[in-house]
Parts: C-alpha cells; structure tokens; sequence
C-alpha cells in the first residue's frame, strides 16, 4: 500500500511539474512575441520598415483594414512608402498554442499613407506569430479592421 501511494505521490509531482514548465514556457513565449509586436511598432515610428523584414514570414498574408490581401513585397512597399507623425499600440495580448502565438490589440496612427493622403486609424489588429525552424519567431498573418467609433 505504501508503494502505490509513493507512486500516486510522485506521478502527481511529475504531472504538476511538466505543467508548471509549460505555463514557465507560454509565459515566456507570451513576452517574447509582446516584444516582437513592439519590434513592429518601432518601425513603423520611425518610418523604417526594414526594421520589421526579418519579423514577417516569406509568405506572409496581409489583409490590410480596407479588405485588400497583400503579401510580403506589397506590404513592404506599401510601409516605405507610409509615412507615421505617431504610432501606438493598447491592449496586446498574446495566447500561445503550441508552436503559434495569436496577438490580438489596439492600433491608433496618424500620418499620410502609400498616395500621401492623410490618415488618423484606429483599429483592432489580430497577429498570427509561428516559430519557424530555425527557432525564430515570425509572422505569417496579420489582419487589421477598423473601429467605428
């Protein structure tokens, strides 16, 4: 009796264990595409869209706030050619599966866009992030809509 007791015992440790390891693991998973979503954020403050080459998959798939989808080398052009007065990001949060990160938040910019037309934007954007291979992290969707006020 007291074998399989010691056995319960150890098997409930080992459970709580490899549980507590994996919130150790999302939370840091959590935090680490927080700072990629700020990451894109700087580039777009400073109006340098090179900053945020290596955060966007190959094939990545953009659809942009007016319903167009655009890929890589068309959201790129679109960023050089945007340019930001300010920049923000509110209430990001990031929930992890497995290999894929959701960051879900607020975006609100003022600038002129790719025709030079002024814009002032308040959207919701939904980010899907995926560890690639190589262990890095990157974008493979990014969906904006805007906020009717």
């Amino acid at each position: 009796m007291k074998r399989a007791w010691m056995w319960c015992l150890i098997s409930l440790l080992s459970v709580g264990s490899a549980a507590w390891s994996q919130a150790q693991t999302t939370g840091a998973t959590e935090k680490a595409v927080a700072a990629l979503e700020q990451q894109w954020l700087q580039s777009q403050k400073t109006n340098n869209p090179d900053l945020a080459v290596a955060l966007l998959a190959d094939k990545i798939v953009v659809t942009m706030s007016n319903g167009k989808v655009i890929n890589k080398a068309e959201f790129l052009a679109d960023a050089k050619a945007t340019k930001y007065v300010s920049a923000e990001i509110e209430d990001v949060k990031v929930r992890v599966f497995g290999d894929t990160a959701i960051a879900t938040g607020g975006f609100k910019a003022k600038g002129t866009d790719s025709t030079g037309k002024p814009f002032d934007t308040n959207e919701r954007f939904t980010d899907t992030w995926v560890k690639m291979p190589n262990g890095n992290w990157q974008c493979v969707a990014s969906h904006e809509s805007p906020l009717k006020m």
